[in-house]
């Protein structure tokens, strides 16, 4: 128990000093070349400059929101509005990205944040650093290096004056008092540092409404084009499908209506051919309507339909469920239909042999997992089947995220939050 938390007290010094080191460097000269290029913007040659400056700044603001998280658990979200890399290219291509940038108050939010950083949070980094060290000063004075610093008169240790051995040996309890700080605060101090870099490099309550409302108007727009999507590829399947067959089947009855009486034999055939037809536009109608709302799915739920799908593929698939209870049909119908996806992008593209398929519920989410043994390389670049799944997804919140490295195996995880009853 005491090595860990003097592994974690000398931890949290180590990263207090190397977050002072930043705040004195890179805080220091960051803020300085901000201010000199947004100072040259009215003669025109910080139009240039800014975007440079601004992007490495962002770049730097990134860094640190990591170490925020890495070292302290402290999660700081990027606020930042999407800016194309380049809108029109050229001269006035750099002079929009600027103006998209300056017009972007996340931008002014880290410009603040160096100079907080540079002074209160440089303060706070060194406090670990320093309750960690100063013991380390007292056991040189009890060495005897006392005499080194002591050639004009008393040494202070704190409030300890050291001028003799004896005295020296005063600075222990101090020393020790000092230590037992730094095991109990210094981790408590970082994050403290942590939490101030989050308090201003973190989006407002504004700014993550108005994310809030741009994401909800992306996934209403998904959702209406996939909708729209939908029912046009209905409409196709039904105008080359059973209606076609439908339509044949009426005009192989009026034709068996005047031949009847006149041709039985060849009436007889044409019946045979129209109840093909039927039984075709029957199976059809019924494959449609599958693609629609799956009939297994609505009557035992997301565990089973998927497993029913996992049936249907020439490669072996296991699927585990550990699933309490049932979700909305909504997200039930959404899952679904991502995991179809996937799973015919692991056979079709992927090549895989065999492939898993977990789902579970937890924390408030739907997790399903989809891994296959395939070639791999599908998280390179998300083609329109998984950019399809992203924005079904994406209508319910839900994330999806890729692990598909060259040579396999590629590993799909999907999320939507949602209560089962």
């Amino acid at each position: 128990m005491i090595k860990t938390r003097i592994r974690s007290a000398f931890l949290a010094g180590a990263r207090g000093l190397a977050l002072m080191v930043l705040s004195l460097t890179a805080s220091v000269a960051l803020f300085s070349f901000t201010l000199v290029s947004l100072a040259l913007i009215p003669v025109g040659v910080g139009l240039l400059t800014t975007p440079v400056v601004l992007t490495v700044l962002r770049g730097y603001a990134g860094r640190r929101r990591l170490l925020a998280g890495a070292w302290s658990g402290v999660r700081v979200p990027t606020p930042y509005r999407p800016v194309p890399a380049d809108p029109r290219g050229g001269l006035a291509g750099r002079v929009e990205r600027c103006v998209l940038l300056l017009k972007d108050p996340a931008t002014w939010r880290d410009l603040l944040w160096l100079p907080v950083d540079m002074t209160a949070g440089c303060v706070i980094a060194v406090l670990p650093a320093a309750l960690f060290l100063y013991p380390v000063e007292s056991l040189v004075l009890v060495a005897g290096l006392w005499r080194l610093f002591t050639t004009d008169g008393a040494y202070w240790y704190g409030f300890v004056p050291v001028h003799s051995q004896a005295t020296a040996l005063l600075t222990l309890p101090l020393a020790l008092a000092v230590f037992a700080g730094a095991l109990r605060f210094n981790p408590a101090l970082l994050r403290a540092h942590s939490t101030l870099t989050g308090s201003l490099l973190g989006p407002t309550h504004e700014m993550e409404l108005a994310r809030r409302v741009d994401q909800l108007t992306e996934t209403r727009h998904d959702a209406v084009d996939a909708s729209a999507a939908e029912l046009r590829r209905i409409e196709r399947d039904l105008h080359d499908g059973a209606q076609a067959r439908l339509v044949a089947m009426g005009m192989n009855l009026g034709t068996i209506e005047a031949l009847v009486e006149k041709d039985p034999a060849q009436a007889k055939k044409l019946l045979a051919m129209a109840r093909a037809s039927s039984a075709e536009a029957l199976t059809e109608l019924r494959d449609l309507v599958r693609g629609i709302h799956p009939p297994v799915l609505a009557e035992r739920g997301l565990g089973d339909a998927v497993r029913a799908l996992a049936l249907r593929l020439p490669v072996e698939t296991e699927v585990t469920v550990d699933l309490p209870g049932r979700a909305g049909a909504p997200v039930e119908s959404a899952a679904y239909f991502a995991v179809s996806e996937v799973l015919t992008n692991a056979v079709k593209h992927a090549r895989a042999d065999r492939v898993l398929v977990d789902l579970h519920h937890a924390d408030g989410m739907l997790r399903v997992c989809v891994t296959d043994d395939g070639q791999g390389g599908a998280a390179a670049g998300k083609g329109s089947g998984l950019s399809g799944v992203e924005r079904r997804l994406g209508t319910f919140d839900g994330v999806l995220a890729v692990s598909s490295p060259a040579g396999g195996p590629t590993m799909v995880t999907m999320e939507i939050p949602c209560a089962l009853s």
